[in-house]
């Protein structure tokens, strides 16, 4: 019996220890993705603040499919100017912040990659050039040809022309989901439009089962378009997350929870592994505003 009771251990010993090394060993491999010393659990913290300017915000981190580049918005204090810019993991170490490609003297934010990684999305100010489209933030889209990044085109939705368009985020489906509102940004909410023949078609409004009727804005959706995590309205920004019923509906909507939900929260974005859930938070018209990252994972198994 003693020698059963000795060999039982030896057993619950060995399986910790492959527990406890199998843990490691992913920590250490999550750590070299992100070049980083240090990896969120449930408690959110700061990613990268050093690349924040002095006197400046930033309002959305989001990562290329593969990890290798890190895209964020920044802007001045008055929200006059936004510019994107990247860093890219050169052989083990960030590089120097640059001005992403499809920067122009105009302003760019709310960008998103296609799931494969070949096209990006992004909100812009800059003039479409065509009769009848007012001068508002819109969508454009670049698309990666032989490993180029071709010069970024206008996303025409047709029955959005004449509104407020921006972040937009491209489903496996070719689905687009992004906010949209009046001039004023009143009356905002999400919508989508499919990609059809190499047309995006008249936008819907995305039907979002919800306790109370909030505006709702900056959409993350998953490739396969199983989660939806936005930002509702209120007296401060509050991050959701909402669950596909397979049949183009969101229900089962929920706050994310409280260590997440505390400053005001927008700006999401999950990494391709749906572990981490990057996001903005910052209290209105202070300059506290940083992008956190949490282990997102618990969030989905309440569902």
């Amino acid at each position: 019996m003693a020698l059963i009771k000795e060999m039982n251990k030896l057993k619950i010993i060995l399986l910790f220890t492959i527990a406890f090394l199998s843990c490691k060993n992913e920590n250490d491999s999550t750590k070299m993705q992100f070049l980083t010393d240090e990896i969120p659990n449930n408690i959110p913290f700061e990613f990268k603040p050093n690349i924040v300017p002095e006197n400046k915000l930033i309002h959305k981190g989001i990562f290329s499919p593969d990890l290798k580049d890190y895209y964020y918005t920044i802007s001045d204090n008055s929200f006059e100017k936004f510019t994107v810019f990247v860093i890219k993991n050169n052989s083990g170490n960030w590089s120097e912040p640059k001005k992403a490609f499809f920067c122009s003297k105009y302003n760019e934010h709310g960008m998103s990659f296609s799931p494969d990684g070949n096209s990006i999305y992004f909100s812009s100010t800059r003039p479409t050039n065509i009769e009848g489209i007012l001068e508002t933030w819109h969508i454009w889209k670049s698309d990666k040809v032989n490993g180029e990044w071709k010069e970024p085109v206008f996303v025409d939705i047709p029955n959005l022309r004449k509104k407020l368009v921006s972040h937009p985020t491209i489903t496996n489906s070719g689905t687009l989901y992004f906010h949209t509102s009046n001039l004023d940004y009143s009356e905002m909410d999400i919508y989508h439009s499919k990609e059809v023949n190499g047309k995006f078609e008249d936008a819907e409004k995305t039907t979002i089962s919800m306790n109370s009727k909030t505006g709702k804005c900056t959409p993350y959706v998953s490739p396969k378009e199983d989660y939806l995590i936005f930002a509702s309205i209120g007296n401060q920004l509050d991050l959701m997350i909402s669950f596909s019923d397979g049949n183009g509906r969101w229900i089962n909507t929920k706050k994310l929870n409280k260590e997440i939900n505390n400053t005001g929260q927008g700006n999401p974005y999950v990494t391709p592994d749906n572990k981490f859930l990057f996001y903005t938070t910052g209290e209105l018209l202070k300059t506290n505003w940083r992008v956190n990252w949490v282990n997102i994972e618990s969030e989905f198994k309440k569902n």
